[in-house]
């Protein structure tokens, strides 16, 4: 044994979550459900490595000036920066770059997976997490958008979102663009955190937005965001500009801001795709209401050229506690069409959709929608040594019948073994006493029925007395005999399940 004093601390990265097979199951069983969405649409699986060189990935992360911040860095023996990769569009561009002559073109591809990003950690907020998108190289058509947000709702609705409960919002960041050129703001830096700070619109209201598009805003913990200084005239055509989304319908939005002129040429190439984006996504049979124009949505990371999307959760959540929790924006995209260029020097129109699994999962949970809880194997028990190699059997004849199962393998008695069945959430527990071992028989308790009976009992004499859900049967009986327990389970769910 070591000294305590020398011993580490069993402790997480901050910002890192160590997730157990209810949170697994719930994620997979949400990539599961949209993967097949998406092969439906015709989008074939890709995946690429976890990292990538650190100038293939490119600086669009906020703030991120060096090599390693907003991603995790590490130099290769050749002194190459390599990086975790930040999200799954980069890696994309990368790999569309590197083999693009032989790829179908367009080529239509999803993916799924973790990504990571060096960023302060908070409630909510990992630097570790799952996403899963899709995307479409190689058209510049607004009918390519219009597929990606429709097969986004789709998507969602099959991860388990009904009417009402999410919507796509859709707009196009050359709106601002032509705002800036009419309004005479010529660098990339100021525009770039103009943008940051519309993108902040849903959750600092106008008045924050405005001090952000000024001057410079000052938050309650006392921290002061340096704003992008433009001027009160453009800033007040912006808050114009955003309150168009108080506007009727999809058409009425885009005909108040024709109306109100000032978008320049790029203004008016946006407000002519997002007219055919709308049109096909009614073509494609997008729910009414799932999908919106937003002129405020224009998404944080600096590689969007048009149109952007963001879908915003509207179902009703809440902690533990029964408080209700806003968890906002659960995916995202756009029109990406200069980021296969940084590596080819060729324009390739790119466009996609991203959602975050673990946020989507940790939001279903929070209303109640959570996928049932996995359940454990069936827990074979035996008491002594002697009894060991028949439980081992009977555990792999279980197994070969296709049923999950296991042999309690600690050093303990009956109820210690019971105690770890049932925290295991097993369906069953097959017990091999001495007497079942001679006898050629086995003793089945029924988990659930157990659990449901004991709940229903005056008092413990009572249950011990009825023994629910317990019986003894040959051993060819046993498969037979757990297959219809797990049955039931799966007709009628786990008691408290």
């Amino acid at each position: 044994m070591t000294d305590a004093s020398s011993r580490p601390e069993a402790r997480a990265p901050r910002g890192f979550a160590d997730r157990r097979a209810r949170d697994l199951s719930a994620e997979r069983t949400l990539i599961a459900r949209v993967s097949e969405v998406y092969e439906r649409w015709g989008f074939e699986p890709l995946e690429t490595p976890a990292f990538e060189y650190a100038d293939a990935l490119g600086k669009f992360l906020p703030d991120a000036d060096r090599p390693n911040a907003g991603v995790f860095a590490l130099q290769d023996d050749d002194d190459q920066w390599m990086a975790l990769r930040y999200d799954h569009t980069a890696p994309l561009a990368r790999f569309a770059a590197e083999n693009w002559q032989n790829l179908p073109k367009p080529f239509r591809r999803y993916a799924f997976g973790p990504v990571w990003r060096n960023e302060k950690p908070g409630p909510g907020r990992f630097r570790e997490f799952m996403q899963c998108d899709a995307d479409t190289v190689g058209s510049d058509r607004p009918e390519s958008d219009a597929e990606i947000v429709a097969m986004a709702c789709e998507g969602l609705t099959a991860a388990g979102l009904g009417e009402g409960q999410a919507v796509l919002r859709v707009a196009d960041r050359r709106l601002f663009d032509g705002l800036f050129d009419e309004g005479g703001v010529t660098d990339a830096g100021q525009r770039l955190t103009a943008l940051r700070a519309v993108d902040k619109y849903d959750r600092l209201g106008w008045e924050g937005v405005r001090d952000l598009l000024g001057a410079g805003r000052l938050d309650e913990s006392g921290d002061y965001t340096r704003g992008a200084g433009l001027d009160a005239t453009l800033i007040c055509r912006i808050e114009g500009f955003l309150k168009a989304e108080q506007a009727g319908g999809w058409t009425d939005r885009i005909d108040r801001l024709a109306d109100a002129g000032g978008l320049g040429a790029a203004g008016a190439a946006a407000l002519e795709s997002l007219e055919r984006i709308g049109a096909a996504v009614r073509a494609l049979g997008a729910p009414e209401g799932a999908v919106a124009f937003d002129p405020a949505v224009v998404r944080g990371l600096e590689y969007y050229t048009a149109a952007v999307f963001e879908a915003e959760l509207l179902l009703e959540t809440t902690d533990e506690k029964g408080r209700p929790v806003r968890f906002g924006s659960i995916g995202g995209g756009g029109r990406y069409d200069d980021l296969v260029a940084r590596f080819t020097g060729e324009r390739v129109p790119a466009t996609g959709f991203s959602f975050g699994v673990s946020r989507l999962a940790a939001a279903l949970r929070a209303a109640g929608r959570a996928p049932a809880e996995p359940r454990g194997p069936v827990v074979v028990i035996v008491f002594d040594d002697d009894g060991m190699t028949h439980g081992l059997g009977c555990a792999a004849e279980i197994r070969r019948a296709g049923i999950a199962a296991e042999v309690y393998l600690g050093r303990a008695g009956m109820k210690t073994q019971m105690k770890y069945a049932d925290r295991r959430a097993s369906p069953a527990a097959v017990i091999l006493g001495g007497d079942e071992i001679a006898q050629g028989m086995a003793t089945v308790k029924d988990l659930d029925a157990g659990r449901a009976a004991a709940a229903g009992l005056a008092d413990n004499a009572a249950w011990k007395a009825e023994r629910p859900g317990q019986v003894t049967v040959p051993r060819a009986d046993l498969v037979p005999t757990l297959r219809q327990i797990i049955e039931e389970v799966s007709r009628n769910g786990a008691p408290g399940g």
